[in-house]
C-alpha cells in the first residue's frame, strides 16, 4: 500500500476558477481512460470527508461554483458514484468522476491479436492473426489524460485524486468549471446553463455524441437518483422534473459532424459509420467480413458482447484493416459513442465460431480484460443497452443469456479450438445491471420446486478470489463480479469442477481470471441437481456442480422453464459447438462440414436449460466472389443449451424436452 498523501491547502475558490480558465484551452477534452491499478487499490475507498460522499459533492460544488446537481449528474453517468476501491475503470478512469490518465491504455494490445482463436472460426480460409501495437502516450487523445489536468486545476496530487473520493470529486468540479469558463459562460447556479460544459466533459469530439451524453446527464437530473455506493455511502440527487437544457450551447463548440448516414442505430444513440473494408487482396484472399443478406438468407439469433482490449483509436485502425478481423459496432467508454463498421445484414468475423458469427451481431466495448480489476462506465452500459434493445426488437432476439452472449460464452467449434477461445468481457462485466438497463431485470420466477435457477449474485458484494490480473498466480484486487464458482462437493475447500475440454490431461481448474472451467455467470440458467443447506448443485459440463447460495446473500434465484435430458434408454448424448447440417444436406458444390462433437457428454438423468430449437445450418462463403456463397440448411434439428460456462448444442433426435419442475 502506498503511503497517504497530504493535500495542499486549497486555493481560494475564485483563484481556483481563474486558474481553471487559464488552463482550459490546453486541457479540456475530458474524462475517461487510463492507468494501471495502484498497489493501494486493494484498500477500501478513502474517506470522503467527515460528512460522507454527499457532503463531498456539496463542498466541491461550492468551491468551484458548479451546481451540485450538475456534479452529481455527471458523476452518476460516469460511475454511478462508486469509487471501486481506487481501482481504475476498463479504460483507466479513477473515482466517482472517472478522472483518467494514460498508463492503462498503454499496457495492452487488442484481444483479437492475442491467443489462439481464429475470429472467423471456419476452415474455408486461412486463420487470421492480427498484429497490433499499443500507442505511445503522445499518440493518445486528451480524454485519456484528464486526471493530470484535474491535478493542475485543483492543486491536488494525482495520487490523491486516484485514491480519495472527495479529492476526485473536487478534481471533476474543477474540470467542469474550467469547461464552463472556456465556453465563455458564467458560473451560474442554474444547471440548465451548463449543457455545453457537460457535453465538453464527455470527451466527445462529435456533436451527436456530446449531445447524447449531455442529454443523459440531464435525464438523470430530471429523474433524480438515490443509491448506496460500493463504499456504503448513501447519495441522493433530488429530481428536477421541469429541467430543460440550453442545448443551443453546442453550436460554436467546434465539434465535428459524425458520418451517421447508413448506420443502423436507434435515434436515441449517437452513431457514425466507420466502415470495415470488404476488399480482395492476394490469391483469392479477402477480408475482413462476408457479404450476406440476413435475415432473408439466415436468421440473426445472437448478440455477442466483447471488450476491445485496446483503445478506441487502436481498434478502429484494426477494423479498417482488410487483412484481419471485423465486428459490427464499437462503443466508446467515455461517452457511449457508437461506430458501426459492418452492415447487420452481413457477417463479421469476431466470435471465433463460424456458426455463431453467421447468426450474430458483434459489439466491441472499449476496455481491457488484461487488467481486469476494473469497471465499465455507465455511459457505455447505457448506450450498449439501447443498441441491444433496438437490435433485439428488429430481429426478434430474446433478451436472455442464451441469446445475449458474452464472447466468453461462445463455444469452441471442435475439441481442438476450445482452449483458444476468448474470455472477454470477463467476470467484471455487470450483467445484473446490464439486464436492468435492457428492461429485463433478473428476479425470482418460481419457488424451490421450479427446477431451474438463474444466477444472480449482488454484484458489489459478490467478490470471488481471482488470480492473474497483473501477474500469473498473483491475487487480483477484490472486486464486484458476475461470476460464481462451482465445486465438486458442497464445501469451499473441495476441488473445483474440471473442464476436460480446457484440460484434456485432467489438470485441475484454477481461479485464474481467464480460466472459464468452473464458473457460472449472472443471468445464466441451470437445472437444479441437488440442494444441501446453503449450497445448490446444478448440472454443468456433464457433472454435478455445487455453488454456495446462502439465503442471506443468494447467488441464484429460483426459476422455471424447459429443460432437456437424454431420451429414454440413451445413456449419453454428444454435445456440439456448432449446429451444422447432416452430410446429405450439402449440394455437390459445397464441401461437407464434419459434425464434430466436443469432448463432453450429456448423461442420462441430467438436465440442461433449453434455448432455441434450430435447424442445422452452414453458411458457405469461401471467396470474395459472392457467386459460390450458399446457406446449407439440413433436416436435423438442434437445441441450444446452457451446458457449462459456454452455451452448446445437442441434436433434437437425441433428447426429450420436459418442464423443469417435472
Amino acid at each position: 500500500m502506498r503511503g497517504s498523501v497530504t493535500a495542499p491547502v486549497p486555493p481560494p475558490r475564485r483563484r481556483a476558477v481563474r486558474a481553471a480558465g487559464a488552463l482550459a484551452s490546453a486541457a479540456l477534452l475530458v474524462p475517461l481512460l487510463g492507468a494501471a491499478p495502484s498497489s493501494s487499490a486493494s484498500r477500501p475507498d478513502a474517506a470522503a470527508g467527515s460528512g460522507g460522499l454527499q457532503s463531498a459533492f456539496a463542498a466541491a460544488a461550492a468551491e468551484y461554483d458548479v451546481p451540485q446537481s450538475v456534479l452529481l449528474g455527471v458523476s452518476y453517468l460516469q460511475s454511478r458514484w462508486d469509487a471501486h476501491g481506487g481501482a481504475p475503470s476498463v479504460t483507466g478512469g479513477y473515482g466517482p468522476m472517472h478522472l483518467t490518465d494514460a498508463r492503462t491504455a498503454l499496457a495492452s494490445a487488442p484481444h483479437h491479436a492475442d491467443g489462439a482463436e481464429d475470429p472467423r472460426g471456419d476452415a474455408s480460409r486461412a486463420t487470421l492473426r492480427p498484429e497490433a501495437k499499443p500507442p505511445t502516450e503522445s499518440q493518445l487523445p486528451d480524454r485519456f489524460k484528464t486526471l493530470k489536468r484535474a491535478a493542475k486545476l485543483s492543486g491536488l496530487p494525482a495520487e490523491r485524486l486516484r485514491e480519495d473520493s472527495a479529492a476526485n470529486v473536487r478534481g471533476g468540479a474543477a474540470l467542469l468549471a474550467a469547461a464552463q469558463q472556456h465556453l465563455g459562460k458564467p458560473l451560474s447556479d442554474d444547471p440548465a446553463d451548463w449543457y455545453g460544459a457537460i457535453a465538453r466533459f464527455s470527451g466527445a469530439d462529435d456533436r451527436a455524441s456530446a449531445a447524447t451524453y449531455a442529454n443523459d446527464v440531464f435525464a438523470v437530473m430530471r429523474d433524480g437518483q438515490t443509491r448506496t455506493t460500493d463504499a456504503g455511502q448513501r447519495v441522493t440527487l433530488a429530481a428536477r422534473p421541469g429541467l430543460a437544457p440550453e442545448d443551443a450551447q453546442l453550436r460554436g463548440m467546434g465539434l465535428r459532424k459524425a458520418k451517421a448516414a447508413g448506420t443502423d442505430c436507434p435515434k436515441t444513440l449517437a452513431c457514425e459509420w466507420i466502415p470495415a473494408p470488404y476488399e480482395e487482396f492476394g490469391d483469392n484472399d479477402y477480408g475482413n467480413h462476408d457479404k450476406a443478406d440476413r435475415p432473408k438468407s439466415q436468421g440473426v439469433k445472437y448478440i455477442v458482447v466483447h471488450d476491445t482490449e485496446g483503445t478506441w483509436e487502436g481498434v478502429l485502425k484494426m477494423v479498417q484493416d482488410p487483412t484481419y478481423v471485423s465486428w459490427h459496432y464499437t462503443l466508446r467508454s467515455s461517452d457511449g459513442h457508437v461506430a458501426q463498421h459492418v452492415r447487420t445484414k452481413d457477417v463479421a468475423w469476431h466470435a471465433g465460431n463460424w456458426y455463431v458469427n453467421a447468426k450474430s451481431v458483434g459489439l466491441e466495448h472499449e476496455g481491457f480484460l488484461t487488467a481486469p480489476d476494473t469497471w465499465y462506465t455507465e455511459a457505455m452500459y447505457r448506450s450498449s443497452a439501447r443498441l441491444v434493445k433496438y437490435l433485439a426488437k428488429r430481429y426478434g432476439i430474446p433478451l436472455d443469456r442464451q441469446h445475449i452472449l458474452g464472447h466468453d460464452t461462445v463455444p469452441g467449434t471442435t475439441a481442438a479450438t476450445i482452449r483458444g477461445m476468448h474470455t472477454d468481457p470477463g467476470p467484471y462485466w455487470d450483467w445484473q445491471h446490464y439486464f436492468k438497463l435492457l428492461g429485463k431485470p433478473l428476479h425470482r420466477t418460481a419457488g424451490p420446486e421450479g427446477g431451474l435457477v438463474t444466477v444472480a449474485p449482488e454484484f458489489s458484494r459478490n467478490q470471488p478470489e481471482f488470480t492473474g490480473c497483473a501477474k500469473p498466480g498473483e491475487t487480483c484486487v477484490p472486486h464486484g463480479s458476475s461470476a460464481v464458482r462451482v465445486y465438486t462437493e458442497p464445501r469451499e475447500d473441495a476441488p473445483l469442477i474440471q473442464d476436460i475440454g480446457l484440460r484434456p490431461g485432467g489438470e485441475p481448474s484454477t481461479i485464474d481470471v481467464n480460466d472459464m472451467g468452473s464458473r457460472l455467470s449472472t443471468g445464466q440458467q441451470y437445472a437444479v441437481a441437488d440442494r444441501q443447506g446453503d449450497w445448490t448443485a446444478v448440472w454443468y459440463l456433464g457433472q454435478k456442480a455445487w455453488f454456495k447460495n446462502p439465503k442471506k446473500q443468494p447467488t441464484a434465484v429460483d426459476a422455471r422453464g424447459w429443460v432437456l435430458t437424454p431420451k429414454d434408454g440413451v445413456s449419453d448424448v454428444p454435445v456440439y459447438g456448432r449446429a451444422y447440417p447432416e452430410k446429405e444436406a450439402y449440394p455437390a458444390e459445397v464441401p461437407v462440414q464434419a459434425v464434430s462433437p466436443l469432448p463432453y457428454k450429456l448423461l442420462a438423468g441430467q438436465k440442461y436449460a433449453v434455448g432455441d430449437k434450430l435447424p442445422g445450418e452452414y453458411f458457405y462463403a469461401p471467396t470474395f466472389d459472392l457467386a459460390p456463397h450458399r446457406v446449407v440448411r439440413g433436416k436435423d434439428m438442434y437445441y441450444e443449451i446452457q451446458f457449462g460456462h459456454r452455451v452448446a448444442f445437442v441434436r433434437a433426435a437425441d433428447v426429450k424436452v420436459v418442464p423443469s419442475g417435472a
